[in-house]
């Protein structure tokens, strides 16, 4: 699948995963954000639902197992070159994920993951967009345990 200068839009998932009050994020490997810290997530399959394109996306970059709790957010991801040609366009659908098992790492098309403090994001540079859901979620969770922020139990 060409993802530069595509013919037509990808979609792609998304996962914010918050655990004790840190929120989940990857270093991307390759373009169009390499080097930028995202949320995990990629490319849903021929064949495959949104959700199990989340749980895959997430465990092959983090090795991280989850379970989708909500979906977030629906919305398109364009990047264009300086003449206006699209380089790039993404439908993205955001979910709020609970972590179930795994050991953290760095794998498939990722350079690095972390658990980062709600307090410390800023210093991650994430986009406007990325920021929003994972308030979003923040918010979600909050309904549901208050003050402390954790994951979705069973």
């Amino acid at each position: 699948m060409k993802r530069a200068y595509p013919r037509e839009p990808s979609f792609g998932v998304g996962a914010v995963i918050i655990e004790t009050g840190k929120v989940l994020l990857v270093r991307r490997g390759q373009p169009p954000l390499d080097d930028r810290w995202t949320l995990p997530g990629g490319l849903v399959e021929l064949g495959e639902s949104i959700e199990q394109a989340v749980i895959r996306e997430v465990e092959e970059e983090t090795g991280w197992l989850v379970r989708v709790v909500k979906e977030l957010a629906l919305f398109d991801f364009i990047e264009k070159d300086d003449d206006g040609g699209v380089c790039y366009h993404y439908v993205l659908a955001d979910f709020l994920c609970a972590y179930v098992k795994g050991e953290l790492a760095a794998a498939s098309d990722v350079k690095d993951v972390r658990l980062v403090s709600l307090d410390e994001l800023a210093a991650y540079e994430l986009m406007a967009k990325a920021l929003e859901v994972i308030e979003e979620g923040r918010k979600h969770l909050r309904g549901i345990f208050g003050r402390h922020l954790t994951c979705v139990p069973d």
